[in-house]
C-alpha cells in the first residue's frame, strides 16, 4: 500500500513537461519568450505585495527573473541559470511551495525553455518545470499548482496568443 506521504514525494520529483507550436522563427519566439516577457505574462501571476505593472527576464547567465510592482518595489522571483539564445534558457523558480521568495538556489526548482525550428516555419517550445522536492514537503503542492489549468497550460496559452499579433 501507498502512503500519501510516498505519493507526495514521488509526485514532487516528476517533472511537469509543456509544449506548444508557433509559427515563428526560434530566434523571435526566444525573443518575445525572454526580452518581451512582460508582454504576454498574466498580471495575475506575481508574488509581489503589490500589484504587478511589470515582468522583467534580464537577459543573460545570472541575470534577474523579477516583477516591479504598483508601490515601486521590485520583486525577484527567478535567477538565469543558462542563457543559450535562441536555443534554450534555464532559470531558477525562486519561490517556496507556498509561492513566496526563496533566495537559496539549492532549495530553487527550475525551469528549462528549450526553442526548436519546425517545418513551414514553426518552432516548438517545450517546457520542463523540475527538481519540485527542493520545496521540500511543499514540493508537491508547487509541482500541482504549475500543471494546473491555470499554471503553464494556461500561461503558455497566453504566450502563443502573444505570437499571434502581428509582429509576433
Amino acid at each position: 500500500m501507498t502512503t500519501t506521504t510516498e505519493t507526495n514525494a514521488a509526485t514532487s520529483t516528476t517533472p511537469v513537461r509543456k509544449s506548444v507550436t508557433v509559427l515563428a522563427t526560434a530566434e523571435k519566439a526566444f525573443e518575445v519568450f525572454t526580452a518581451d516577457f512582460d508582454s504576454w505574462w498574466p498580471r495575475s501571476h506575481h508574488i509581489g505585495k503589490s500589484p504587478m505593472t511589470r515582468g522583467i527576464i534580464e537577459q543573460k547567465a545570472g541575470g534577474r527573473c523579477y516583477s516591479e510592482q504598483a508601490d515601486g518595489t521590485e520583486c525577484d522571483w527567478g535567477q538565469v541559470l543558462v542563457w543559450e539564445p535562441p536555443h534554450r534558457f534555464v532559470m531558477a523558480w525562486q519561490m517556496s511551495g507556498d509561492f513566496s521568495y526563496e533566495p537559496d538556489l539549492a532549495k530553487s526548482s527550475e525551469v528549462e525553455v528549450r526553442f526548436t525550428p519546425e517545418a513551414g516555419g514553426m518552432t516548438r517550445v517545450d517546457l520542463e518545470h523540475r527538481y519540485f522536492e527542493r520545496h521540500g514537503p511543499s514540493g508537491a503542492m508547487a509541482r500541482m499548482a504549475v500543471d494546473s489549468p491555470n499554471g503553464w497550460t494556461g500561461v503558455l496559452q497566453l504566450f502563443v496568443a502573444r505570437m499571434a499579433l502581428p509582429g509576433g
